[in-house]
């Protein structure tokens, strides 16, 4: 929703409100200082009005305005009095007003300062940031070789730890290799008892069936022999 900017009329109408507000207090006030009724006050609006409207070219002195209060009903002396304190009350409102104001010479001295105090606290700033990112990073080192020295010591002891397996593992090995070639030989000395049992057994038996080759070779020479005799014998008989 756009909102409406007033036009000439009610700025002017605005200026006017402002304006006959400020006479008010003037009249209120020039009538608290010269001790004047109120039928008074209402008889300086105009020459009041007129004052303030007219450009400070057109009033020349204080005759001409004391001249626009007498034409109102004032006396001179009222008029001279009612101008005085008007002139008084103006000379004072206008130094609280340029109490308020400032030079441009003084407002280019306090832009200047301004800037410069803004440029210190940016050095400020600058150099506040650069202690903080050094320090950060002295802390960053700092932490960095903590972790470096931490990771070498785990390497190391994760290392030495690697090596005595190692070595338990080759002992372990030798171990179970010596077992093997003495399991080896002992089979092999058992094989060599074995094969020279068999070898005996296998003399033994051959010495053996050699005898009982013999004992049957006698015996069958001997019975040879005697049915040799029994046939002779009965040859002998038949004959």
């Amino acid at each position: 929703m756009k909102i409406q900017a007033p036009s000439g009329t009610e700025k002017s109408s605005a200026k006017t409100l402002l304006h006959q507000s400020s006479l008010r207090k003037i009249c209120e006030q020039m009538a608290h200082e010269i001790n004047i009724s109120e039928r008074r006050q209402k008889q300086l609006w105009l020459p009041l009005y007129i004052m303030t409207t007219i450009p400070p070219a057109f009033i020349q002195s204080k005759v001409v305005n004391t001249q626009i209060f007498c034409i109102q009903g004032f006396t001179t002396q009222q008029s001279e009095v009612i101008v005085s304190a008007l002139v008084k009350i103006m000379n004072t409102n206008l130094d609280m007003v340029y109490k308020d104001m400032v030079t441009k010479v003084q407002q280019e001295i306090a832009l200047q300062q301004v800037m410069s105090h803004i440029g210190g606290v940016k050095k400020d700033m600058i150099i506040l940031e650069k202690s903080e990112f050094s320090a950060l990073r002295s802390e960053n080192e700092d932490e960095i070789t903590k972790v470096r020295a931490d990771n070498k010591l785990n390497l190391n002891l994760e290392k030495s730890r690697v090596k005595e397996l190692y070595s338990l593992n080759e002992r372990k090995l030798l171990e179970m290799r010596t077992e093997i070639v003495e399991l080896h030989a002992q089979q092999d000395r058992a094989l060599t008892q074995t094969d020279r049992k068999i070898d005996t057994e296998v003399a033994d038996l051959k010495t053996m069936l050699e005898s009982h080759k013999l004992d049957n070779i006698k015996y069958l020479a001997g019975s040879v022999f005697t049915c040799l005799t029994v046939a002779l014998g009965f040859y002998r008989l038949w004959i």
